[in-house]
């Protein structure tokens, strides 16, 4: 069996773990756990994700979060989506990106991602994140739900590194501080 897949594995079991669900023994922090990956396990990761999500025998409810259908969502609902393609090839790159990070902000990803009430077992799972760059930084996104999900643990699948103190997307790009969150495995 691969490493990823042992890996992948002992996460499905801690998921359901009553200390995991509860975010205990980290100190009263926020219970935000990364999975970090190699981002050439992708569709390895994606699949385990499906798996799981359909996997009624489960002792905790995932409520998966794609970042990216999130992102293309908003801009449709904005009305944009359509006109990015015309834009970036008009005006270029650079400009695209600065229009879109004015236009969809932590805000509107935090009111698709947000619902009431969250009960006991909710796990809410993020994944998409490599999919959402350059358009949303997951550092900034956490700091942002920080307040909305304090009762509920927050699982991010990860294509990069974390050492606990910094995000390294791709485990190449420049790291972003972060440090209210938890290696999960």
């Amino acid at each position: 069996m691969s490493d990823m897949k042992e890996r992948l594995d002992k996460l499905r079991q801690l998921i359901q773990e009553p200390e995991f669900l509860e975010g205990k023994g980290l100190s009263n922090e926020v219970n935000i756990r990364i999975f970090c990956y190699d981002a050439a396990e992708e569709m390895t990761v994606q699949h385990f994700t499906r798996q799981i999500l359909s996997d009624q025998s489960l002792v905790c409810h995932l409520i998966e979060c794609n970042l990216y259908r999130i992102f293309l969502s908003v801009c449709e609902e904005m009305d944009i989506l359509d006109a990015i393609p015309g834009m970036e090839e008009s005006d270029g790159r650079t400009f695209l990106l600065e229009q879109l990070h004015w236009a969809v902000r932590e805000r509107e990803f935090i009111e698709k991602i947000q619902y009431e009430p969250h009960m006991p077992g909710d796990v809410l799972l993020i994944t998409g994140v490599g999919n959402v760059f350059p358009f949303m930084r997951i550092h900034s996104l956490l700091e942002a739900l920080q307040p909305y999900f304090s009762d509920i643990p927050i699982l991010v699948m990860y294509p990069g590194e974390f050492d606990g103190y910094r995000l390294k997307l791709f485990d190449r790009l420049q790291p972003n501080d972060y440090y209210r969150a938890f290696n999960i495995i």
